[in-house]
């Protein structure tokens, strides 16, 4: 386990739910991309299959909760987007 990668998924971690809290708050997704959020939950799905087939550890967690943020961001981007 690396600790550098840990504290990535820590700050990314505390990151996603403000991120999701404030959408929700405003139900505005001005200034926020679609692409984006699914770009960076195909990365957290290809450190999720290494995690599992190379190198299996708790950190593992991490990246289940990311990705459940991001797609809890992304619904609410769906969800908001045409009040836009």
């Amino acid at each position: 386990m690396s600790v550098f990668e840990a504290g990535m998924m820590v700050c990314f971690g505390v990151s996603w739910p403000i991120a999701a809290y404030k959408t929700y708050r405003a139900k505005s997704v001005k200034g926020k991309s679609l692409t984006f959020s699914f770009l960076i939950l195909t990365g957290y799905v290809f450190g999720l299959i290494h995690k599992i087939f190379f190198y299996h550890d708790w950190v593992i967690w991490l990246y289940l909760f990311n990705m459940m943020f991001v797609l809890i961001d992304m619904g609410l981007y769906l969800r908001y987007k045409k009040r836009c």
